[in-house]
């Protein structure tokens, strides 16, 4: 019967590994007992220095590779001998297989089509607003929403401050 498990890998080697597993389980013959190999991944959207979006390929689980098998002795021995794999999560003899709501959650972060946008700004920090009617204006973040992707930037607008409210990428860091 086919099951997700999760194995340990030296973090930063999960392509490797992976592509070592694939290499494996064909030249020993055991390609049959292994449907799928997963690296947990999303799309992150971040913003350089210079207010540029670069989109990039982030690991969710660093160090660990999903396996949808067939556990066979055979396949455990494969799996577990493939250089960079140091074992699988549970008992090292009896590998526990991931529930179908844990297979559900890992596997929706990566095959999410709108990506997660992140940026390096700190409350307080000034910011110089680049696109949108605030162009050009300069101003000091007064609030962070990583998850929306917004900030509140308090803006010098005929010698008071006015709040507004802009994305990540409507601004960029004053150097």
């Amino acid at each position: 019967m086919f099951r997700w498990y999760v194995i340990n890998t030296y973090s930063g080697h999960e392509k490797k590994v992976k592509a070592n597993l694939e290499h494996r389980l064909i030249s020993m013959g055991q390609r049959e007992r292994v449907r799928q190999i997963v690296i947990p991944t999303e799309q992150v959207v971040d913003t350089n220095k210079d207010g540029q979006k670069v989109q990039t390929e982030k690991r969710t689980l660093p160090g660990y590779v999903l396996v949808q098998m067939d556990m066979t002795p055979d396949a455990l021995w494969v799996v577990k001998d493939t250089p960079g794999v140091t074992g699988f999560v549970g008992s090292s003899t009896d590998p526990v297989p991931l529930t179908q709501a844990e297979v559900d959650r890992l596997l929706r972060t990566q095959s999410e089509a709108r990506p997660k946008v992140r940026a390096e700004f700190t409350v307080g920090e000034q910011v110089k607003v680049i696109s949108g009617p605030l162009s050009d204006f300069t101003g000091e973040i007064a609030e962070i929403n990583a998850e929306a992707g917004r900030l509140k930037v308090l803006v010098s607008i005929f010698g008071r401050e006015t709040p507004a409210d802009l994305s990540f990428d409507q601004v960029k860091k004053l150097t």
